[in-house]
Order: C-alpha cells, then sequence, then structure tokens
C-alpha cells in the first residue's frame, strides 16, 4: 500500500490526524486481502483486533433463533469493524462475510490501546462513530416496526451513504435486492414496486441495476411518518 494511500486515512475515526500521525498509526496495521465470500469473523470468536476496510465490502450478520440470517449493516470503505468488541471486551455475537474480494487493515486490540493513548482524538470520534450508527438504526428499527413498507424503503434509502455530483445525491444499493428484502421485512417483488412507486412520483431516480438518485430527501422523509 503506498504511501499515498494510507488506509486509515479514509476512516472517520483516524481523520482527525495530520498526515504524520496517520502515518505513525499505519505502521500497526497489519494488511488482509479476503476474497469475496470468505468468513472473516464468526460469533463466538473472541474478537481481538479491529478491521478498517480500505476497499471492498462486508456484511454483518447473525442467525435468528429460527436458523435465519438476519443482516444488520454493510461495511463499505472507510468503515471500521469490531469496536464494539474493543470497546466492551465482549464475545462477538455477529458473523462477517465478504461481499466483495476485500482489503483491510487490521490493528490489534493492543496496539489499537496503546494508539488511544496516544491520541485520545481516536477515541472520541470512534465513540461518535457508534453514536452516529446507533441513531442510524434507531431510525431503521422504528420504519421497521411500521406496517408500511413505503417507511422501511425509504429508511433504508435515506441511511445509504451518497456520492454527490452536480447536486444529486447517488447511493449504490450494498447488497441483491433480495437480501435488501430480508433485511426490511419483506419480499423482494413489494421492494420493487416501492422503488418504482417512489421513482414515478419524483423523490427517487433508478439510475441503474444498484445505482439510486435520491431527487427529493424531504419526500422520504415524509414517507417515514406515513403508516
Amino acid at each position: 500500500m503506498s504511501s499515498n494511500d494510507l488506509c486509515v486515512a479514509r476512516v472517520p475515526i483516524f481523520q482527525g490526524l495530520d498526515r504524520s500521525q496517520q502515518e505513525h498509526v499505519a505502521e500497526f496495521a497489519t494488511p488482509l486481502h479476503v476474497e469475496r465470500g470468505t468468513i472473516v469473523a464468526s460469533p463466538g470468536q473472541q474478537q481481538s483486533r479491529l478491521l478498517v476496510l480500505h476497499t471492498g465490502k462486508l456484511k454483518i450478520s447473525h442467525g435468528t433463533a429460527g436458523g435465519q440470517e438476519q443482516v444488520l449493516r454493510t461495511a463499505t470503505v472507510g468503515d471500521v469493524v469490531g469496536e464494539r468488541a474493543f470497546i466492551t471486551g465482549q464475545l462477538s455475537t455477529d458473523s462477517v462475510t465478504a461481499l466483495e474480494d476485500s482489503q483491510m487493515c487490521v490493528f490489534d486490540h493492543r496496539d489499537l490501546a496503546r494508539l488511544l493513548g496516544e491520541y485520545p482524538d481516536i477515541s472520541q470520534r470512534m465513540l461518535r462513530t457508534l453514536s452516529d450508527r446507533l441513531a442510524s438504526t434507531e431510525r431503521l428499527l422504528a420504519a421497521i416496526t411500521s406496517s408500511d413498507v413505503s417507511a422501511r424503503v425509504a429508511a433504508y434509502l435515506l441511511d445509504q451513504p451518497a456520492k454527490f455530483a452536480n447536486g444529486i445525491a447517488r447511493i449504490t444499493l450494498p447488497m441483491a435486492k433480495k437480501d435488501i428484502a430480508a433485511y426490511l421485512g419483506t419480499t423482494p417483488e413489494t421492494l420493487s414496486r416501492r422503488l418504482a412507486a417512489f421513482a414515478q412520483d419524483g423523490s427517487i431516480e433508478l439510475a441503474g441495476r444498484r445505482e439510486i438518485n435520491i431527487l427529493d430527501v424531504e419526500a422520504l422523509e415524509e414517507a417515514l411518518l406515513e403508516e
């Protein structure tokens, strides 16, 4: 990995550091490459490492009492996985699987603890990241418990990271629609109908197989209030 493309430079919890500090942090990182479909972590494992995603995509999920997989979230470039285990010291109940060939930087918990001592700003940003994720989860949970599927779909779209071009936010669906439908507690057919309805009323534009342009954020937010 070149010095001009530091893994840690892409991660919000390290972006409060200057370049020399980021380079120092990167000295503690171990590169890890996994192929699509690889199980990176399993429930019950003693997670003694923090994963920083440099390229690719990871799926974080857990098994339900009925033996089904429940997707909790997807991690994309710049996301971290395993910070909860670091903070609480508890065994992970989640499974982490590579959705694509992925490159990561791995930090041992002992090294991470040392770095937090040197750079307290990292811990503050880590807590802020967890707080933002909790707020996102609470919003989606409120939508999922709603009887209206449109609210669930709207919440999911609003929580996806976006790239802006010409004032328009474009999101890329991180999973196949059948997996998103299962995540939202609906069927692929119903999900497709709701997306088509949002496109018809001008809230979104279907720009590709997984690409969606968000044209009217307020309309999607209003859908969250409908039941």
